[in-house]
């Protein structure tokens, strides 16, 4: 007999954006004459900047000779790339990061979820909330979670650390020992942030109890204020505890291209239960090189084109302008009198729901009556319910247009 991994059956029955995709199809479907203005999934829309488009191009033409062909590349990822991260993303902060240290993949959303391979089972596990999904579904699919709770919307096992307005967005240590802590700033999907003294409660934790923090930066060039760290190595102690994912999808368009990378210091390390030592490195590299084949030589090339001057530059044009949007959106709501957070170091503008509607009644009525589509805060955990996301990720004309629907809206 052919048994199942019956941790999938805790699983929620639809993924969130799943489910918010469902709706959107079904509403054109019956309205067809509607324009509907999505600002709900973090999908660019912006091309790929011209430095990688060439980049491409150049190594296109290199595999197409016997010289310069390509076959399998280094699953940990090409040394080109791996230098050009360390030279511009660490080094130039001030941070001693190593090229071997860092390990190259096709997006963050895969190294977040991956990452629980190399953790034990019985860990337990703290999750900011709301949250990205993944961080919590992975951990159900491995079997960390325990029940689910449908009466509190919780999983018995997981340690939720809330992140709303009442706390400021910062979330407070948990009251019992955890071993693995996710962390995400700025934050998806609040767009809030933590200064460098916030995270070092979490290192000097983290440190104490032998936890790991796995920190996910994937909006880190959306930072525009200058005491928000844009690493996590940027805190003394991090490199001892915290395992790092960053992503070239949202800073250089590559959602459809996929690139990323993760960072583990041999600094960090995991326990057997005879309480020895495991470098983390060493157990990432092994469930690399046996699970995955590396990221394509071609864009990899398009990976190192962002940290040409030239790419640096048109990169940065298109980050302001999804930045710009985020304004547009954040001081519109408010000027609608909605109170908002985030959309400052984010693409991302969190806002509060009208008090007398949950926040799928919200997305239902502003999907229906201005044909607006966001994101429910409560499909992000509990904590969401209340809040609403809305994405800074469409185009200049279509945040406009969506926020003047807005403002001549009446909620009801």
């Amino acid at each position: 007999m052919s048994y199942i991994n019956e941790n999938f059956l805790n699983m929620q029955d639809s993924y969130l954006f799943s489910t918010i995709a469902k709706k959107v199809a079904k509403y054109t479907e019956e309205n067809p004459d509607k324009k509907i203005i999505k600002l709900g999934i973090g999908d660019v829309t912006k091309p790929i900047v011209p430095a990688c488009i060439a980049a491409m191009h150049k190594a296109v033409d290199e595999i197409g000779t016997q010289e310069g062909f390509k076959g399998y590349g280094p699953e940990q990822g090409y040394e080109f790339l791996r230098n050009a991260i360390v030279e511009n993303d660490y080094k130039a902060r001030g941070i001693d990061i190593k090229a071997d240290e860092i390990f190259v993949s096709d997006g963050a959303k895969c190294d977040c979820g991956n990452i629980v391979d190399i953790f034990a089972e019985d860990n337990k596990v703290a999750i900011t909330d709301p949250v990205y999904p993944v961080y919590l579904d992975t951990n159900v699919m491995s079997g960390r979670s325990g029940k689910y709770n449908k009466e509190k919307d919780m999983y018995e096992n997981i340690v939720y650390l809330p992140v709303t307005a009442e706390n400021n967005f910062k979330p407070e240590l948990p009251k019992e020992k955890v071993d693995m802590i996710y962390l995400c700033f700025p934050n998806n999907p609040t767009g809030t942030v933590l200064t460098k003294e916030d995270l070092k409660v979490w290192v000097d934790y983290a440190k104490e109890n032998n936890s790991i923090i796995l920190y996910d930066a994937a909006y880190e060039a959306f930072i525009t204020e200058e005491d928000i760290p844009h690493s996590i190595y940027e805190v003394e102690g991090a490199k001892d505890v915290a395992i790092e994912f960053k992503s070239f999808s949202k800073t250089a368009g590559f959602t459809g291209v996929r690139c990323a990378y993760v960072v583990i210091p041999h600094t960090v390390k995991g326990y057997t239960k005879a309480g020895e030592e495991i470098e983390l490195n060493k157990l990432w590299n092994r469930r690399t090189c046996t699970k995955f084949n590396g990221v394509s030589y071609v864009v990899q090339r398009a990976a190192e084109a962002t940290y040409s001057e030239e790419g640096k530059k048109q990169i940065r044009a298109n980050i302001e302008s999804y930045l710009e949007n985020a304004k547009i959106i954040k001081n519109g709501l408010e000027d609608a009198g909605f109170t908002t957070y985030g959309g400052v170091n984010s693409p991302y503008i969190w806002l509060q729901v009208p008090k007398d509607m949950t926040s799928w009644e919200f997305f239902d009525k502003l999907l229906e009556e201005v044909n607006v589509v966001g994101t429910p805060g409560s499909g992000f955990g509990p904590h969401g319910e209340g809040y609403f996301r809305l994405t800074a990720f469409g185009t200049k004309e279509n945040s406009i247009e969506a926020i003047e629907r807005i403002k001549n809206w009446k909620v009801n």
